[in-house]
């Protein structure tokens, strides 16, 4: 890919290892040119993180805890001490309690379900917030991550799927007030992947399969294609696309029963 974010820089949020999806769109930003800066949360995933950065070139991390208001305006406020402005910004962060990831809906506990809100949506509206003003002089891209488990129904996704659809409201609202400045505010939606957090749902090999064996092209979504959206989303050639759900997942989105030859 030629190097269509160089001389652009930007905040990755969320990496955990060399399967996250987040790594996919650092490395793929980092070869389009981008300079890059990560968070990371506690000692241990700083570790796992550390050694992902510096084979980018990037010697800034700083530890944050997006529940936490005085840990995200110390962490932006070491951002903007480094760097007066970013070009974007990549949220890939979302969480539930792993034993609600398994069976049915209807048994969601409400501190469960006001956990995985908190952290897996409304963290990219506090995120926004606190780097808008590094971005509304001259432009920029928020990006985050979504599920079709939005608006459809994946057995074992349960309150996940309600909160990647407050995601996706607030990436659309975000994209109408920030619009005006300049900053493009988009989501992306793979299919499923091998990650730390699809290990988490009950039954991830089972539609890891399913999809792979009924999406049109017969694959699951790489960290690469990943990678390669963010790129585009990010740079000038997707200036004009906002509040968009950019679907990577072999179009998977199109069908309306599986493939006759897995019936």
């Amino acid at each position: 890919m030629t190097k269509v974010l160089q001389g652009k820089r930007g905040l990755i949020m969320g990496v955990a290892n060399d399967r996250s999806i987040a790594w996919g769109i650092a490395r793929a930003m980092h070869e389009a040119g981008a300079e890059l800066a990560f968070t990371y949360q506690g000692e241990a995933f700083g570790k796992r993180v550390a050694p992902l950065a510096e084979s980018v070139g990037s010697d800034f991390m700083v530890d944050v805890d997006v529940t936490d208001d005085a840990s995200l305006g110390t962490a932006f406020s070491a951002l903007a001490d480094r760097w007066p402005t970013i070009d974007f910004l990549v949220h890939a962060i979302a969480y539930s309690d792993k034993s609600e990831l398994t069976g049915r809906f209807i048994n969601t506990s409400r501190e469960n379900f006001k956990t995985s809100l908190d952290i897996s949506a409304y963290s990219f509206i506090e995120v926004a917030r606190r780097a808008y003003p590094l971005m509304k002089d001259n432009g920029g891209t928020l990006l985050t991550l979504t599920y079709q488990g939005s608006t459809r129904v994946v057995p074992n996704y349960n309150v996940m799927g309600v909160a990647k659809a407050a995601l996706e409201s607030a990436t659309r609202y975000l994209a109408n007030d920030l619009g005006p400045e300049g900053i493009r505010v988009n989501a992306i939606s793979p299919g499923p992947m091998k990650t730390l957090a699809g290990a988490a749902i009950g039954g991830a090999r089972k539609t890891y399969k399913f999809t792979e064996a009924n999406a049109p092209l017969r694959q699951n979504a790489t960290l690469e294609a990943v990678g390669g959206t963010a790129v585009y989303l990010a740079s000038d050639a997707g200036k004009f696309t906002t509040g968009e759900i950019i679907r990577v997942d072999g179009g998977y989105h199109v069908l309306g029963m599986p493939q006759h030859e897995n019936m």
